[in-house]
C-alpha cells in the first residue's frame, strides 16, 4: 500500500524517516492538541527526534511488526495512523490514529482506519484488531464505535502519557465481524 485515496484531496501515504523535518514541524505546531493522548508528542521535539521516531517504525515495518502512515489533505500532513503493535504470529494488531484540529470532522480518521483494518484482515490475515484510547478521549471512542468495534473494558493506569498513568479503554474487532 503506497498511497490510498480517503476522500477527494485526502490520501493515506507512508510516513518515512526522510520526512522527519516535515513531521517535526507538524508535531511542534500541534503539540498541545496531541500531547494529552500521545506520549511521542512530547518526545519528538526536533528533526533528529522525529527521524528517530520514524526510523523505529521503518524498522518495525521491515521486521513486519508495525506500520506508520500519514493522512494528507491537499498534500499537507494533517494526521496519521499506525499499527503500534503488529503480531503476525498471534494474529493481533493494535491500530492508533491522530488528526489535526483543522482536519477533524471530515471522516478522514474513520476512512484511514477502515483502510488499515481492510489491509490487516484481508491482505495479512490478522484475526483481531485492537483500539486503545484514554477513557477521556471521547472522539477516539466515537471512531471505534463507528468502526463497529466492541468495547471490552478498561485497563487501569496502563499507559503513561507525560508522566501520568492513563486508564485505557480497549476496543476490538474480529476478522469474522469485519467480513460480515
Amino acid at each position: 500500500m503506497l498511497s490510498s485515496s480517503l476522500a477527494p484531496g485526502a490520501d493515506l501515504c507512508p510516513l518515512e524517516p526522510w520526512q522527519a523535518e516535515e513531521f517535526a514541524a507538524y508535531v511542534a505546531a500541534h503539540q498541545e492538541h496531541l500531547a494529552p493522548w500521545l506520549p511521542w508528542a512530547t518526545d519528538v521535539t526536533n528533526t533528529d527526534g522525529a527521524r528517530a521516531f520514524l526510523q523505529r517504525y521503518a524498522d518495525a515495518q521491515r521486521d513486519d511488526r508495525g506500520r506508520l502512515f500519514a493522512i494528507r489533505l491537499d498534500g499537507a500532513l494533517v494526521g496519521g495512523t499506525l499499527f503500534r503493535v503488529f503480531d503476525v504470529r498471534s494474529g493481533v494488531c493494535e491500530l492508533g490514529v491522530w488528526i489535526s484540529p483543522e482536519a477533524q470532522g471530515r471522516g478522514l480518521v474513520t476512512a484511514a482506519a477502515r483502510k488499515m483494518i481492510d489491509w490487516a484482515f484481508g491482505a495479512r490475515g490478522m484475526a483481531r484488531v485492537e483500539w486503545r484510547a484514554s477513557v477521556d478521549n471521547h472522539r477516539s471512542a466515537a471512531v471505534a464505535k463507528r468502526l463497529g468495534m466492541t468495547h471490552e473494558g478498561v485497563l487501569r493506569q496502563s499507559f503513561p502519557v507525560d508522566g501520568v498513568r492513563q486508564d485505557m479503554a480497549v476496543w476490538s474487532l474480529l476478522a469474522t465481524e469485519w467480513a460480515a
